[in-house]
Formats: C-alpha cells, structure tokens, sequence
C-alpha cells in the first residue's frame, strides 16, 4: 500500500498522536492552573499528595477531635473502619495515577490503526470525525457540571440514606431511629466522599468515551489482511490495553474477513495443491529435476502455514493474557476488603485447599 499524503490524512495523523482521554475537561484544568499537573500529567505524587490531605487527613484529625479515633464509645471507629482507609488511600491514588498510565497506552493504540493502514483512504474524514468526537466529550464542562450534581444529588441525599451503618460510628451517631453526623462526619459526607464519588464517575464516562469510540471505528470498512499472524487481521494491538474489554464490536468484521480468506485463501490452496499433485505424483516434474531440496515443497508447507492461520483466525481481539491482566487490575484492591469478612487463617487454608 504507498504512502498517503492527502490532507486529510495528514490531519487524522496529527489528531491520532493528540489522542487522550485524560488530558481535557474541567478539573484538568483546574490541575493544571493550580501547577498539580502538566500538559504531559507528570506531577503525579504531587496530586495524589494533595487529595490525601483533602480527602484522609481531615478525617483523622476530626475523628481525634471527637474522640472516635481509636475506641471511644462508637462501635466503629476511625482506625479500624478499613473500608475508609482502602477508599483515600489505596483507591483514590489508582484513579489518580491510572489517568498517566491511561494515557501513555492509548495513544499509540488509536495511532496504530493508521499506522497498519487499517483504515481505508476513503474513511480519513470519519475515522478523524470519530477522534474529535471523543475530543468534544472529554472537555465537555456541562458533562462534569453533571457529574457534580449527581455526587451532590444522588450521593448524600439518597446514598447516604440508604447505606450508612445502622450503628454509630467515628463519623455519624445513631439513636432512636436518627442519625447526625460528627464534625469528622460532616466532611466525610460533603467533602471527602464526593470527591471520591467524583474522581469514580469520571472514569466511567472516559470509559464510555473510549467503548463509543472504538464502536465508531468498528463501523468504517476496515481494511483487515485474515493472514496476519496475530490471528486477528491486523487488530491484535487492541489486546494490549485492559481498557480494550469493548473490542467485541470488532467481531462482525473479523468473522466476515475470516469467511473472506477462508474462500480466497482455500480457492488459492485448492489450484496450488493441485498443481502439485499434477508434477510430482503424476509424474508431471522433469526427471532432471530432484526431489530433494525442491522449492516446491517448501511453498507447499507455506501455503498450509497461511490457510491454517486464516482458519485459526480469532473473532474477538482480546486474548488471555489480557483477560487475566483485568481480573488482577480488579481483584488487587479488594484483596484487603475480603480480610475484612474473613479471618487470615481461613483465608490461608482455604488457598492451601485449592492447591492441595
């Protein structure tokens, strides 16, 4: 395929190089202002820092205030209510730090389907279309003036309600059917908790960013070659990333390439091996010529090679690894939330059960 130089390649170029999920809206650019990140998201510790102390330390320094930090008179307090510690700790930071790793991996991955000519001449201008697209919903303020109010709105008003312990804790002291919120509390409810409930929500609508995006691209005729050796016409390269989990929007394509070189690749084999059969076993070959040593046989097993990974030619660009690579992404920081249901001794001998 020869190189494209039209205009509207080149602008779909240049866009698929600026591609990011994370680099846009409203809190980045408030990140960016406040000098807690950089047009590249470097700064990282400096931000997980700073909503630690947001979101943690008031926390601790109120519930000391109270006299909820380590027993007093609560049945939950503040030292021991793990699932807090895991949330501003452990969890806030991913979502911090996963926006700089996110952002280093998709670029190159929406590059690639330029850069494998994947993408026909005549679909530059919608392929480009699709990448603004997810540009526009990125920096869209009223998409996180939204997310706001549903933290504000459905998270204390409704949550809050609804979930809560029915007993008193370092944050909220229960009687007679009522509730009312300790000074630590209170910022656990409108400062702490939002922002967590926030920095969530926003993730789910970058993902939702990326899923309608590659649902876009899967519906350009894409140009896919059914004897690539990654089994996957070309799009192997969606595999490398967990956050490709949507790339089942590629299967109709992928089974129609398949069905595709199946014919043509079977109809090419059918007229080789004939061809074959005709020299060598009817006696077609010159008797100078040896067996031997002979081209022939090597193209033969060639041609076996590509119809068999034409036919072992997968539906769905996503493989095992990173099958196991998102259940470990997931199942990591609940690891320290299932100590908290079940004692470290069963938990050992339940894993010593699974392997003996």
């Amino acid at each position: 395929m020869t190189a494209r130089t039209t205009e509207s390649y080149a602008r779909c170029l240049r866009d698929a190089k600026e591609f990011s999920l994370v680099l846009g809206g409203p809190l980045f650019q408030l990140l960016l202002r406040s000098h807690l990140s950089s047009d590249s998201l470097t700064l990282v510790a400096r931000r997980i820092i700073v909503f630690v102390v947001i979101t943690w330390v008031p926390l601790l320094a109120l519930a000391a205030h109270d006299g909820h930090l380590l027993d007093g008179d609560v049945a939950v307090p503040f030292v021991r209510d793990l699932e807090t510690h895991i949330r501003f700790l452990v969890v806030v930071p991913l979502l911090l730090a996963a926006e700089l790793v996110v952002h280093r991996r998709l670029m190159p991955v929406v590059r690639a389907f330029l850069d494998r000519n994947l993408i026909r001449e005549a679909d530059d201008e919608r392929f480009d279309a699709a990448i603004n697209s997810a540009f526009r919903l990125r920096n869209s303020v009223p998409v996180e003036v939204l997310l706001f109010a549903l933290v504000y709105g459905v998270g204390v008003l409704i949550v809050w309600r609804h979930t809560a312990l029915d007993v008193s804790t370092w944050y909220a002291h229960v009687s007679a059917g009522s509730r009312w919120l300790y000074s630590a509390g209170i910022w656990y409810a409108y400062v702490s908790l939002p922002i967590f409930q926030f920095l969530l929500l926003r993730w789910y609508w970058r993902l939702y960013i990326w899923i309608r995006f590659l649902w876009q691209v899967s519906r350009l005729e894409l140009s896919l070659v059914p004897t690539h050796p990654d089994l996957l016409g070309g799009l192997g390269f969606l595999a490398n990333t967990v956050f490709a989990f949507s790339v089942l929007v590629f299967s109709p394509q992928l089974s129609r390439a398949k069905r595709q070189g199946l014919l043509e690749y079977g109809a090419l084999a059918e007229r080789y091996v004939r061809d074959f059969d005709g020299k060598w076993l009817r006696r077609g070959a010159q008797e100078s010529e040896p067996l031997m040593g002979s081209a022939d046989i090597q193209s033969l097993a060639d041609m076996g090679n590509s119809f068999a990974v034409v036919r072992t030619m997968r539906l769905a660009p996503i493989g095992r690894d990173a099958v196991l690579e998102l259940a470990a992404c997931v199942l990591v920081p609940l690891a320290p939330l299932l100590l908290t249901i079940m004692p470290v001794e069963d938990l050992v001998k339940k894993l010593f059960g699974l392997v003996f």
